[in-house]
C-alpha cells in the first residue's frame, strides 16, 4: 500500500468544498432552485387567474356585438339611462 502525498489530500478537500459551496450557497444552489420553483407557481397561480379574467372580457365583448339588449342594460345600470317613450320613477326614502 503506497502513502498519498498530502497535497494531493489537500487539494481533493479543496475540490470538495468547493463543491459543496456551490451546491448550497453557488449560483445553481439547492436554495436558489426552491425559490426559482416558487417563484413559478407563483407566476402560474397569476398566469391562470389572468386567463379567467380575459375569458371573462372576451365573453362580455362578443355578448356587447352580436346584440343590442346588452348595450342597453349597461346603458341603464352604468349611465342611468332611459329609453324614449319610458317614464322614470324614482322613489325615495
Amino acid at each position: 500500500m503506497s502513502k498519498t502525498p498530502y497535497w494531493l489530500l489537500a487539494v481533493l478537500i479543496a475540490l470538495l468544498l468547493g463543491l459543496q459551496y456551490r451546491l448550497w450557497v453557488g449560483d445553481g444552489s439547492l436554495a436558489q432552485v426552491t425559490d426559482l420553483k416558487q417563484q413559478i407557481a407563483e407566476q402560474r397561480g397569476e398566469n391562470q387567474r389572468l386567463l379567467e379574467r380575459n375569458r371573462i372580457l372576451e365573453a362580455e365583448v362578443l355578448e356587447l356585438k352580436s346584440g343590442m339588449e346588452t348595450v342597453e342594460e349597461r346603458a341603464r345600470h352604468e349611465l342611468g339611462m332611459v329609453k324614449e317613450g319610458e317614464t322614470l320613477y324614482q322613489l325615495a326614502e
